[in-house]
């Protein structure tokens, strides 16, 4: 198959299973900041996520990505909210309408815990969104979904994800690195009212 064309199943359905789809799109949250919605993922948002996934920029992701592990990553992770209450949010710029990235709570093969992940389109980077969103997700999932734990997996030479983590509040774990099977460091995100010590965790 060729990558970078629509396929039959990245279409949206139609008849009652749009709406049946429309329904579930509703029920999940959504969560605005001054500039970004955070909203429910659609079809119409993979080709963005393909792009992102495919690029060099997933590196640090398990990518590039062919297309269609592009859309079998999406498709888990979107099941996210179905299996375990918790998944991915399209960004949304609300002055551009555009698509600005995605943002998750999310847990797949060999997280130990849930875990908070964001990434953006080139074009939207530079602007803090990433921080405006997953600040967003953040306090969602330790706020309303009542989340105990919540990590962030971040390989060895993404250092833009890592400031973004400090800049978030998050400390490094070297028990929770420990007990992973990549090669990654991972950042805790203090629990809503607690006092960010390790000491919570031991």
């Amino acid at each position: 198959m060729t990558d970078g064309m629509c396929q039959p199943w990245e279409l949206p359905a139609s008849g009652p299973a749009a709406i049946f789809a429309d329904r579930l799109q509703a029920m999940l949250p959504v969560l605005d900041t001054p500039r970004l919605t955070l909203r429910a993922p659609m079809l119409d948002d993979f080709a963005t996520y393909a792009a992102i996934m495919g690029s060099k920029r997933a590196v640090h992701m398990h990518g590039p990505m062919s297309r269609e592990d592009a859309y079998l990553d999406f498709t888990c992770t979107v099941a996210g909210w179905l299996l375990r209450g918790h998944g991915l949010w399209t960004v949304i710029r609300k002055d551009t309408g555009a698509v600005a990235g995605f943002v998750l709570v999310n847990m797949e093969p060999g997280d130990q815990e849930p875990e908070l992940g964001f990434f953006l389109t080139s074009e939207a980077e530079g602007n803090g969104f990433a921080t405006e969103a997953a600040q967003a997700a953040r306090d969602h999932a330790l706020g309303a979904l009542g989340l105990e734990r919540l990590v962030s997996y971040v390989a060895h030479g993404n250092d833009r994800s890592a400031r973004l983590a400090e800049k978030l509040g998050a400390f490094r774990d070297a028990v929770a690195e420990a007990a992973v099977n990549d090669d990654c460091r991972v950042y805790r995100h203090a629990p809503m009212g607690g006092d960010g010590g390790m000491e919570a965790y031991a």
